[in-house]
């Protein structure tokens, strides 16, 4: 490995519906341990250092706020992303519907078309097999097939396909990124500055 190359920067953006559980997800991940309490988000950036095949890489995670409230205000988080997570519940349909239907859609427009997505079916941990309301693997797989989406499943309680699931995204974010170098400056620029400015370095 290349000691004297800067570490690769990548932006990793989690939309879908509130109470879905991304923040639940991005904060069992980088502290290890699942939140006591739930509080709403409107935005929040997280720093951590990652490895993939011996490259060091700062991956930058944002949180947004599903709420209609924040619909202008999210969209700027958009910006120079590597790769999106849209999570749904596995235990409301609704918010399946919307991650197919609203939250895709709205990620493929103009520059965001080319950039990688990840549909995240979340609280698999609370699925009854028996309830019609619950979305199944086989369902979801099936249902995303179509659109050549990657499907991912986890449970951020307890951390379930959370490994596989930020491996993947990783993935693809830096395979993005290798394709897509343009931005990389720019990027890895605002990826330094967060970190001098963030209160969140620890995690």
């Amino acid at each position: 490995m290349d000691m004297n190359r800067e570490p690769m920067s990548i932006k990793l953006v989690v939309i879908g519906d509130g109470s879905v559980g991304k923040t639940c997800i991005l904060l069992s991940y980088t502290t290890d341990k699942f939140p006591t309490e739930y509080v709403p988000t409107v935005f929040e950036n997280y720093i951590t250092s990652v490895s993939l095949d011996g490259k060091q890489i700062n991956l930058s995670l944002w949180d947004t706020a599903g709420q209609e409230t924040y619909d202008k205000l999210r969209t700027l988080s958009y910006s120079q992303a590597d790769v999106f997570l849209i999570v749904f519940s596995v235990v409301d349909r609704t918010s399946f519907d919307n991650a197919k239907n609203k939250w895709y859609p709205e990620l493929s427009e103009g520059n965001l078309k080319n950039i990688p997505k990840i549909i995240v079916g979340n609280k698999i941990d609370c699925r009854n097999s028996t309830a019609d309301k619950h979305i199944q693997f086989e369902e979801a797989s099936r249902d995303l097939k179509s659109q050549e989406l990657i499907y991912k499943e986890c449970s951020a309680l307890t951390q379930e396909g959370l490994k596989e699931l930020f491996e993947e995204a990783i993935k693809q974010g830096y395979e993005h990124k290798q394709k897509n170098p343009q931005n990389k400056n720019q990027q890895d620029q605002k990826i330094q500055d967060s970190k001098e400015n963030c209160c969140c370095n620890a995690f």
